[in-house]
């Protein structure tokens, strides 16, 4: 990330006089943080928040935050992930979009390099993504090990879903994703999300199902044996503003 952002900043000063731009700030609630179908707080509620910076050109920058309790659960350090991201996006035309970038997750001072079966929690992964009206097809890839698993460089996931406006302010969710974590067939899994948002005026509720045929033994939680990837329904609430 620090090598892929002062790029993107002077791609938008260069911009800056033919084209705006956008900043805008969101803060969330929600009852479970899941990340590819895994909680990543035992099951239990998440505050969240960003910003992000996004110009006419395509180019955008952005942070976001969650509380989270996985990485002490595994004996490390730290209650937050910091995500810093970057990247651009646009039109290939025929109404195909595309976007693609960097996403570098963050858990200060974790630790788990010296917890022994882990290796830092810290990752990096880059993406690309194309949309046709509704529909997407994602895939990201991690040029680091994955979120603590050793020798996991060059893991992937792939997610295609749509976001289907149902008219009236409410937004159809349908999601499946594959994560692979590589040289590790009993970490790798399937998951799932099925639900519906609605908005009005800044604020979004969020009512969905969610889960994932991950193996027990890799996602369970070592704090109370938990499985973290069981079938939920998650609720959360945001405002963008």
């Amino acid at each position: 990330m620090k090598a892929l952002t002062p790029a993107i900043f002077a791609a938008l000063a260069m911009s800056a006089g033919a084209a705006h731009a956008d900043t805008s700030f969101n803060l969330a609630a929600t009852s479970d943080y899941r990340y590819r179908g895994i909680s990543q707080t035992r099951l239990q509620p998440a505050l969240q928040g960003g910003a992000d910076h996004a110009h006419a050109s395509g180019w955008y920058l952005g942070a976001w935050a969650s509380t989270i309790k996985w990485v002490e659960d595994a004996g490390g350090d730290g209650k937050l992930e910091l995500d810093l991201y970057g990247g651009k996006r646009g039109q290939l035309g025929a109404g195909l979009g595309y976007d693609v970038g960097v996403l570098r997750y963050l858990y200060a001072g974790n630790g788990l390099g010296a917890v022994p079966g882990f290796a830092n929690a810290d990752t990096t992964e880059i993406y690309g993504q194309l949309g046709y009206g509704p529909a997407y097809i994602k895939y990201s890839h991690a040029t680091t090990n994955l979120f603590g698993f050793v020798d996991s460089k060059d893991s992937g996931y792939l997610d295609i879903g749509a976001n289907i406006d149902a008219g009236h302010g409410v937004t159809l969710l349908l999601h499946a994703g594959r994560q692979r974590v590589a040289r590790n067939g009993l970490a790798s899994y399937t998951d799932w999300k099925i639900g519906a948002s609605r908005s009005h005026g800044r604020a979004t509720l969020t009512l969905a199902a969610i889960g994932a045929n991950a193996d027990r033994r890799a996602y369970a939680s070592p704090a109370n044996g938990k499985f973290m990837g069981k079938a939920a329904l998650q609720l959360s609430v945001a405002a963008t503003f």
